[in-house]
């Protein structure tokens, strides 16, 4: 098997500021500002990418424009801010970008000591391992002595190290700088395999020149509860997230989409009236309009509807939904009541 020297150090966590950041009042000055400045993946398919008119689309993206659309009443008012693995959680610290929507793992010790706040897990996902066909591989435990692709700022490789010591299994471990060498490391054959999330892998996967020379092996060896992240002692910022992330799942327990919520503002359902803003002040809590979980769902939708169009199977990703099915149809997704 092939062999390379590691390049870089890997970091589980980094804590640069072990104290919390001092609050902030984020929803001012983003209103001042007039637009949400949000942190991204450079390249990751399904997730965030920009199209061919160089329009930033995917999942990670679209829970940002759902943040926009509470705020503003107008989805597109983000600047996207790409950003590497190895300094995104920094970016959020020193209030470079306002939320980081970027396939980010809610851990204990990001939660407890980089003075960081995470919204609700929006992706339940888990660490797997992908190898070209041709190596022949069929699970996880058959890499003895393989070079294995990963990216620093990441617990990938703690993940690796809980996974295979166990087991008495040896590997080398190959860090690179940023997610462009490290595809283009394991496209080019530099490594045995790459790990990172699945969902993650999908995206390498489909952009591959021909995905069916990669295979994603059968193991899941963590728990990787995606949430999106913003700087710690804003409640109100933090209720703005967490609440626009519920609307996208209440919707879709109420049936709600992008096409019929007009119809829904006629409903009896009072649970739909408040989430619509027909009653209550529910938006003026949060200091939003009342309308600000109709204008989220009309300009993005519901959960689904943002699912299936970036990561589903009619998608080059071609997820399906697993646990980030509504807790009513066997998955975890739970959105607490409005009321």
């Amino acid at each position: 098997m092939a062999r390379w020297l590691a390049m870089g150090v890997i970091a589980g966590v980094t804590a640069v500021s072990a104290a919390p950041a001092s609050a902030q009042a984020t929803l001012d000055t983003v209103k001042k500002r007039g637009k949400i400045l949000c942190g991204v993946s450079p390249v990751a398919p399904g997730f965030s990418y920009a199209d061919d008119k160089g329009v930033r689309r995917g999942f990670d993206v679209d829970i940002c424009r759902a943040v926009s659309a509470a705020v503003f009443a107008d989805p597109e008012k983000v600047e996207y801010v790409p950003l590497n693995t190895n300094v995104r959680f920094q970016a959020v610290q020193s209030g470079e970008v306002d939320i980081l929507s970027r396939q980010n793992t809610w851990s204990f010790s990001r939660d407890a000591s980089l003075g960081l706040d995470f919204g609700p897990v929006v992706f339940y996902d888990g660490q797997g391992l992908m190898a070209p066909a041709k190596l022949n591989v069929k699970s996880a435990g058959e890499l003895a002595d393989a070079a294995i692709c990963l990216l620093p700022g990441t617990t990938t490789l703690q993940n690796l190290e809980d996974f295979f010591r166990p087991k008495n299994i040896k590997y080398e471990s190959v860090v690179f700088e940023n997610s462009d060498e490290w595809r283009n490391a394991f496209f080019n054959g530099r490594c045995d395999a790459i790990t990172t999330d699945r969902s993650d892998l999908a995206s390498v996967r489909a952009i591959a020149n021909d995905p069916s020379q990669y295979v994603v092996l059968p193991e899941t060896i963590s728990k990787e509860p995606l949430a999106p992240t913003i700087r710690q002692n804003d409640p109100n910022w933090r209720d703005i997230l967490n609440w626009s992330v519920y609307a996208l799942i209440g919707a879709e327990e109420k049936g709600v989409t992008q096409a019929n919520v007009d119809d829904f503002l006629k409903s009896e359902d009072p649970e739909i009236q408040r989430m619509l803003g027909v009653n209550g002040d529910f938006g003026k809590m949060l200091g939003l309009d009342n309308k600000w979980a109709y204008n989220i769902i009309k300009s993005v939708g519901n959960y689904a509807e943002v699912f299936d169009r970036n990561l589903g199977p009619k998608t080059r990703l071609g997820l399906t939904r697993g646990p980030n099915e509504l807790w009513t149809k066997g998955g975890l997704l739970y959105a607490p009541p409005f009321r």
